[in-house]
């Protein structure tokens, strides 16, 4: 085999990798508990210039810029800066729960495969395409099962949790772009720096739509829930994770990385139940095992069980 044919040769998972990714998802389970109980004490837009903030304005003196292009810097935390978290933080503002922001959220998983085909080329396997088409009526059924009561989601937190989902696919798609440009490129520095990018435009919505004394009076009183929320968000949630997640961004095609993120309901359902007391509708259950069925298709683990329960019985050598 050549150096060409080696090098397109899709890695396979590592363990350090599995251990990565449930990493990460029990960092982004919990992640949208922290997320609710910072949005009860500051606004969606600020909560959304703190939390980059802390990502990046006290790391920029020891983490050196990294030798990408600054396009990439921008498009990246515009995508899941800006447009991720501003998009999520105002969901869950407007009645989004944390449990199902947690569900919803993971239709990155299939807008990232539908930009992956025509912006990078890279074919995902039918076991992919069936398993995100199952996820998809599963999040379909979901969004039908919305309320207006305490407690429940509404119509307006679903449909701006799917537009974060999207931007998060957007930002997966930036990633392989830059892998593209500067293979080795380290994922600290670039999360670093990325995340300066949304601090500006998070402040200027905040003080738009907030009003100066407002965010002042947000800020003067901060206590230690919301303290908690910010660097939570902004050290665990995203340097930490995004940093492992681009990392396997950098080893493997998105359409093996991306469905691991389908695991985060688990952790984000449970961690919802056991601080918020949200219980789920029939519907919204429905449609969340349908979800975690979608991933087990996607990565293939249904075929491989099948297969193992038709595959007859070795038959003993006769002597």
């Amino acid at each position: 085999m050549s150096s060409t044919d080696a090098s397109r040769t899709p890695l396979a998972l590592s363990r350090g990798d599995f251990a990565r990714a449930l990493c990460v998802v029990v960092i982004w389970g919990t992640n949208f508990v922290v997320m609710k109980s910072g949005l009860q004490g500051l606004s969606p837009m600020l909560l959304g210039a703190l939390r980059f903030a802390a990502a990046s304005v006290p790391l920029l003196l020891f983490v050196r810029r990294p030798e990408l292009p600054w396009r990439f810097l921008v498009a990246y935390g515009l995508a899941q800066g800006l447009g991720q978290f501003g998009l999520l933080f105002l969901g869950l503002h407007l009645g989004m729960t944390a449990g199902m922001a947690s569900v919803v959220m993971q239709t990155q998983a299939f807008f990232t495969l539908l930009l992956a085909g025509p912006l990078l080329g890279e074919r995902a396997r039918p076991s992919q395409w069936a398993g995100l088409v199952i996820a998809l009526a599963g999040l379909l059924v979901i969004a039908t099962a919305h309320g207006n009561g305490p407690g429940e989601m509404t119509l307006i937190g679903f449909i701006l949790t799917l537009g974060a989902g999207l931007m998060w696919a957007v930002s997966n798609v930036v990633v392989r772009f830059a892998v593209r440009i500067v293979p080795a490129y380290e994922p600290v520095p670039f999360i670093v720096w990325s995340s300066l990018v949304p601090v500006l435009p998070f402040l200027g919505l905040a003080l738009a739509m907030d009003g100066p004394q407002q965010v002042l009076h947000q800020i003067a009183g901060l206590d230690l829930r919301g303290v908690f929320a910010v660097l939570f968000l902004g050290w665990l949630a995203t340097v930490l994770a995004y940093s492992l997640w681009t990392r396997l961004l950098q080893r493997h095609a998105a359409g093996r990385v991306v469905p691991f993120s389908l695991l985060v309901p688990v952790v984000g359902l449970a961690a919802a139940a056991a601080a918020f007391g949200e219980r789920p509708n029939t519907g919204q259950w429905l449609g969340t095992l349908a979800v975690l069925l979608g991933l087990l298709v996607n990565q293939g683990l249904v075929a491989r069980a099948w297969n193992r329960v038709r595959r007859p019985a070795a038959v003993p050598a006769q002597r």
